[in-house]
């Protein structure tokens, strides 16, 4: 499984309070879904997500049939966040001009993570 990091608009990880923090940040889990099934099938089925999936490539999503709320990360080409939203269960996202890429996690993860709009995603493969 992969892992990823984010970087702030300021060009700093995500979620230290300092420059100099003795301690990084935790990577956070990610799946990537990169093929048409495992996009098709995201996170249907589940009752909660640990870490994130990334939908590759991707414009927008759905919740229909979707167990609980999530929030959605319309990335661009470079990993770059145009915008994040929460859905709730059984909605239809419109597609974002330039999204290339959406991240799913449980809602309000992101906020958590520091997910925001002008954020970077670093994605670190684990294999």
């Amino acid at each position: 499984m992969a892992t990823m990091r984010v970087i702030g608009p300021e060009g700093r990880v995500a979620g230290n309070s300092t420059a100099a923090s003795a301690e990084p940040p935790p990577e956070v889990p990610l799946e990537i879904a990169d093929s048409a099934g495992a996009r098709r099938r995201g996170l249907l089925g589940r009752t909660d997500v640990t870490g994130a999936l990334l939908l590759t490539p991707a414009r927008s999503v759905h919740t229909v049939r979707m167990r609980f709320a999530i929030d959605v990360a319309y990335l661009d080409r470079e990993l770059r966040v145009l915008a994040v939203r929460t859905m709730r269960p059984g909605r239809l996202g419109l597609p974002r001009p330039r999204a290339r890429h959406v991240l799913e996690a449980a809602a309000g993860a992101m906020a958590v993570w520091g997910v925001r709009r002008g954020a970077r995603i670093v994605v670190r493969d684990a294999g």
